[in-house]
């Protein structure tokens, strides 16, 4: 899989002027069953999902190296930009699209300066504007907020105000484009989406209210809807 990021002009890429990918974006639960994990992502991307995160943090490194792997092949095959979260070295041993880091994976200017300009980083900001500016002073590709609703898969998140969406929609026009896309996250639904879109987020990052859902594809096709949908920002 090639480090880069997909072409903005192909079909992984919509919302002209952003780094990453305008869209729902994916974050994989704890399954350990690959098998059950490719088949989830496989629906998910027929109802319009854009990029996707492998994120375990209850597995050794080795067995995460090898899910990450499928998972990689995966997400090529079906035009997924594909992000890989804590482990930037891994990331860029696999040959991903970029990583996620979180507030104790490491500096993100450091990890720009060892990545290079091309893989995509993105950012937890939680609710913290202050955190948001030093990341995009160190080059960060999107800003993630959240938890903006109570989440079921990281309950003890601390809670982040809608407004912040818009905080920090402000804060990033000021960049030059391409510019930083903002994803929101945590107890995200098909039917609380349309609240965060139009508070001011680029992106959907969803895990339960994704792959928990009783039909993937239908829930996956509900967001991607609302994204193309008149309260989209």
């Amino acid at each position: 899989m090639n480090a880069s990021p997909p072409s903005p002009q192909g079909p992984a890429r919509p919302g002209a002027g952003l780094r990453f990918p305008r869209g729902l974006y994916g974050i994989t639960p704890e399954w350990d069953d690959t098998g059950r994990l490719l088949q989830a992502i496989r629906a998910a991307a027929r109802g319009g999902m854009t990029a996707l995160q492998l994120r375990r943090k209850t597995v050794s490194l080795p067995f995460k190296h090898l899910q990450a792997r499928e998972v990689r092949d995966l997400c090529a095959e079906l035009g997924l930009v594909f992000i890989l979260n804590d482990h930037w070295r891994l990331a860029q041993e696999l040959g991903a699209d970029g990583v996620h880091l979180g507030r104790d994976d490491g500096d993100l200017a450091a990890v720009r300066q060892n990545l290079g300009p091309q893989m995509l980083i993105g950012a937890s900001c939680y609710g913290d504007l202050q955190r948001a500016r030093q990341a995009l002073a160190d080059g960060a590709d999107y800003l993630a907020f959240g938890a903006m609703f109570p989440s079921s898969s990281k309950p003890q998140a601390t809670p982040a105000s809608l407004d912040v969406l818009g905080q920090a929609r402000a804060l990033v026009q000021e960049q030059p484009a391409p510019r930083p896309g903002i994803v929101a996250i945590g107890g995200i639904t098909p039917e609380n989406a349309g609240q965060v879109l139009r508070a001011g987020a680029d992106s959907l990052a969803m895990i339960s209210g994704l792959f928990d859902a009783p039909d993937i594809e239908a829930a996956a096709r509900r967001c991607t809807a609302l994204l193309s949908g008149p309260q989209a920002p």
